[in-house]
């Protein structure tokens, strides 16, 4: 039996349940801005390299805690993991991003992909995910994750990262049909990959659905909201306990059809206004974010007065998540994260008493 968490903040705070001061961790913790992070980069190769081998992957996803005193953990692995174990052949083109050595291109190609065996084709991120709980000895929780449905279809499609997502659009309308398939084979894959992590040790689930905010309302609803309602459903049978995040960037006006899925709680960008959020989904999920992540290019003066104003936006009460609405940047100066950090310790107990 793994040890409960010391430090159960976030696991108490997605479950709406009181708390001394609200729990932060922030996207993209481990990382690129962190300088120990870029030398085991160095040392080991390519970026799926790193992911692939569990003493690495264990070790940048220790790096920030040593540095700050998160309330989380978060699995340092990639969302193309499922694609790659579909034999998709991703790889990471330095400056370019990720790229796909056999993209969907036909219905052929649809009909050939599998659901991956989480334990078999994607055992390394389980052996990452069972080291990392040993490793953290109880202090906090860690957080699993995956890709949307539709956010790895648009990298299957595209072959790789995309501005305008012409490729994925184009199918999307021609083929409708199709692409429900091809949803499917990938809902089912990433039900079986969260339901892995859980059993690996995971203690808490986030979906990150990048690329759901490229879609229409009646499109977002059709072919990303129902396959993660799908996902959370499948994971709640295995285990109604572990908490789920969801996260459609650019998801603002799709609030209250997230919630319905049944998930814990919703992660914000920045551009949704948190406490009006709290006033549109009420109790019944927590919410996650929002800083505008850039603000971490500000002075550490500054860092405290946004995080202030956020707090005081949220309010009084359980439920909320202190994070970034997306991921810290390479170049973010590392006393900026810390100011950040620090910040919502201190000026958060006001809101819990």
């Amino acid at each position: 039996m793994m040890p409960q968490p010391t430090n159960d903040r976030l696991l108490r705070a997605l479950r709406r349940q009181p708390v001394d001061v609200t729990p932060v961790w922030l996207m993209r913790q481990a990382g690129r801005y962190l300088p120990e992070y870029r030398k085991v980069r160095e040392q080991v190769g390519s970026f799926m390299d790193l992911c692939r081998t569990p003493e690495l992957a264990c070790e940048v996803t220790l790096q920030p805690l040593r540095r700050f005193p998160l309330d989380a953990a978060i699995l340092f692995s990639d969302i193309l993991t499922i694609p790659d174990a579909m034999g998709l052949g991703v790889s990471f083109v330095e400056g370019e991003g990720p790229r796909l050595a056999h993209p969907v291109r036909s219905i052929r190609d649809i009909d050939a992909l599998g659901v991956p065996d989480p334990d078999r084709d994607l055992g390394y991120v389980m052996g990452a995910v069972r080291l990392i709980r040993h490793e953290l000895g109880g202090r906090v929780p860690l957080i699993g994750f995956s890709g949307s449905p539709w956010t790895l279809a648009t990298y299957l499609l595209e072959g790789g990262s995309s501005r305008d997502f012409r490729l994925t659009k184009t199918f999307l309308y021609e083929h409708r049909s199709h692409c429900h398939r091809m949803l499917q084979v990938l809902a089912n894959a990433v039900s079986a990959y969260l339901v892995a992590q859980v059993h690996a040790g995971a203690q808490a689930l986030m979906i990150f659905d990048t690329w759901g905010g490229i879609l229409t309302p009646r499109d977002y609803r059709a072919f990303s909201l129902a396959y993660m309602q799908q996902i959370v459903q499948n994971v709640k049978a295995y285990d109604a306990s572990v908490p789920i995040i969801l996260f459609t960037k650019g998801g603002a006006a799709w609030l209250e059809a997230m919630t319905d899925t049944g998930c814990d709680a919703l992660s914000l960008d920045w551009t949704t206004d948190i406490g009006v959020a709290r006033t549109r989904v009420g109790e019944r999920v927590a919410l996650q974010g929002n800083l505008d992540p850039l603000v971490l290019y500000a002075s550490p003066a500054v860092i405290r007065a946004e995080v202030s104003e956020l707090l005081a936006s949220f309010g009084p009460g359980s439920g909320h998540v202190f994070n970034l609405g997306h991921g810290l940047q390479p170049d973010m100066p590392i006393d900026h994260v810390a100011a950040l950090v620090e910040a919502v310790h201190d000026l958060s107990p006001i809101y819990h008493q």
